[in-house]
């Protein structure tokens, strides 16, 4: 082989050079979202715009060397299950999928001829998606929340809303935080569409439901955040352009702080939060509207 490449250092270039600039996300249903299925190495496809697949930095092959190491053990044991979680992808045209989260365990899938893995099927937020979601916007405020820290919890937290009934509570085991029907609904009535932001790669349109379930109108959902490559870095930069443009006050709330944001004036405040689950909500209600009456 030339230069030391290796025969998966080959296969690896010429799955970029056949991609790249050339996939094209394809919507998923929610019965291929809902399900894990296994399926075959050659039909996921490593994503261009990903560290993995970057000349700069490329694949870890002491990362790949540790799964192969557990793929022999595993099957030492005669099992089939592998990996512990499956792979995160996405649904492409010409076909296929390609990869989200689990580069290594697909390389060291490659290189030790195991034939299947499980995938997990999500269909994130897409810049297209974006502008949709600000033509169907309503207002010129905003607000912005963190999905991960902040609107949800875990079923042991004290502070949580009701489950969703059955069956949809096994779909969406997720929990609300307390008090977050009742704020969603105070900024929706004075003013404000409502977008949440998740770093994990999860399906909008999972997200979108589960809100609708929970009767509450958001305007926009951002999933993926956590994508750092130049791809998402410049589409990033596009979409804060058509927010700035759209929206000329912006609040974010955080667990313990209101950070209200206006883009034309480069300015912003900050009001802080007592840090306490019980009255978080409504302090929060009571300084948007203290904002509200000033403005008046």
């Amino acid at each position: 082989m030339a230069n030391g490449q290796t025969q998966f250092d080959i296969f690896l270039e010429e799955e970029i050079r056949r991609y790249k600039g050339i996939a094209v996300p394809v919507r998923a249903g929610l019965l291929h979202r809902m399900l894990v299925k296994k399926v075959h190495c050659k039909a996921l496809h490593p994503n261009p715009d990903d560290e993995f697949c970057s000349p700069d930095v490329g694949p870890n092959y002491r990362i790949i060397s540790e799964y192969e190491q557990h793929i022999q053990q595993i099957q030492s044991y005669a099992q089939k299950n592998f990996f512990d979680e499956p792979l995160i992808v996405e649904k492409i045209r010409p076909g296929g999928y390609i990869l989200l989260n689990g580069h290594h365990r697909w390389a060291a899938a490659i290189r030790r001829n195991i034939p299947t893995v499980p995938v997990k099927i999500v269909n994130l937020t897409q810049e297209m998606d974006i502008r949709k979601m600000l033509q169907n916007s309503k207002h010129q405020q905003r607000v912005t929340l963190d999905l991960d820290d902040v609107v949800i919890r875990s079923a042991e937290d004290k502070y949580i809303e009701k489950a969703l009934p059955f069956p949809w509570n096994l779909i969406y085991p997720q929990r609300l935080r307390l008090g977050i029907p009742a704020l969603f609904r105070f900024l929706n009535n004075n003013g404000y569409d409502i977008w949440v932001y998740t770093s994990r790669y999860e399906s909008m349109d999972d997200l979108q439901r589960f809100f609708r379930l929970h009767r509450l109108h958001i305007s926009g959902v951002v999933t993926g955040t956590a994508r750092k490559n130049k791809a998402a870095d410049e589409a990033k930069a596009r979409t804060e352009k058509l927010f700035t443009n759209r929206y000329h006050d912006t609040l974010h709330i955080d667990n313990d702080m209101v950070l209200r944001i206006n883009s034309r004036e480069k300015s912003f405040e900050e009001f802080p939060l007592s840090g306490s689950n019980l009255d978080w909500s409504r302090e929060i209600m009571e300084t948007v509207g203290k904002l509200a009456s000033h403005e008046g």
